[in-house]
């Protein structure tokens, strides 16, 4: 059975200022979502499934379902506010959703084999797409020795502001710890991070976690029983997230699931601020000119 690539397209993109999953950076208005479907293609995936925010499904359903007719399986599930096990009430202020772990759980009812999952507005870049493929096509459905695709944090920095990464730790090629740090930047030539308004160097050449990870179905029913205790501890909190990193680290620290890192030649880049646009536009062109994509994908 061919692997899925799960698909994170719920975000609206505040800090982008629009819908920067349909944004069109190709040379024939492709969007960085045609090239991951594209390289997963070519990689032997066999379903594609997004995950989206209800704002935006029936126009993304509009742009994709014509693109991707007969080329790859397509499913479509939605992230929502209140899709949380029952009986848990949450802040009524609350209005973001709750987080990328909570956005794979969601596509539980519609993955039934090996699947990625990455960011809509990540381009990992074709290697990755195979590395990852072949590693998914060992496991089987039970299987907990998961994987993700590792980055050099200083090749995945943004010129025009902060970001969030995972710092990975590993021992003999498995994960051993990975730390969500959502604010990362270059300062004074140091690449810093902040944290209850503490300002602290991180090395450059730290493994990050681009939300590329590898799991089989078993991921699921692992994920549930901790994010029902999420919820509880954290329903009136109007921010607080399920970040994958933190369903992984407790599987590794209850020995109850392994992460193998894995890595690759591709280049990574991303979009997540407005600024980012213009030298995603570039790269993708540069990539279009030597050959590794055609002028129109589809």
């Amino acid at each position: 059975m061919k692997p899925t690539l799960l698909i994170l397209a719920a975000g609206i993109g505040s800090r982008y200022g629009g819908v920067k999953q349909m944004d069109e950076i190709g040379p024939s208005g492709e969007s960085i979502i045609d090239y991951s479907v594209f390289d997963a293609i070519s990689a032997g995936f066999g379903k594609v499934v997004f995950v989206l925010n209800p704002k935006i499904i029936d126009e993304f359903k509009e742009i994709y379902e014509v693109r991707l007719k007969g080329k790859i399986e397509t499913e479509y599930v939605l992230q929502e506010l209140h899709n949380i096990p029952d009986g848990i009430k949450f802040n009524p202020e609350r209005i973001k959703p709750w987080g990328t772990a909570h956005a794979v759980l969601v596509a539980k009812d519609v993955i039934n084999e090996p699947f990625a999952v990455i960011n809509a507005d990540d381009f990992y870049g074709k290697d990755a797409y195979k590395v990852i493929s072949k590693y998914l096509n060992s496991l089987s459905n039970d299987d907990t020795d998961y994987s993700m695709v590792g980055y050099r944090l200083k090749n995945t920095l943004s010129d025009n502001g902060s970001v969030s990464r995972g710092i990975c730790s590993s021992e003999n090629g498995f994960l051993s710890d990975v730390v969500e740090r959502t604010k990362i930047y270059n300062q004074n030539n140091n690449v810093v991070y902040e944290e209850d308004e503490t300002i602290s160097n991180i090395s450059k050449d730290s493994i990050v976690s681009m939300n590329f990870w590898g799991f089989s179905p078993k991921f699921f029913s692992q994920m549930e029983d901790d994010f029902r205790t999420f919820i509880q501890e954290n329903a009136e909190k109007l921010k607080a997230e399920f970040y994958i990193p933190f369903v992984v680290n407790n599987l590794i620290n209850r020995d109850e699931a392994r992460v193998k890192v894995l890595t690759s030649e591709a280049e990574w880049f991303g979009v997540t601020y407005q600024e980012d646009r213009e030298t995603t536009v570039k790269k993708i062109a540069k990539l279009v000119d030597n050959g590794y994509y055609p002028k129109k994908l589809w």
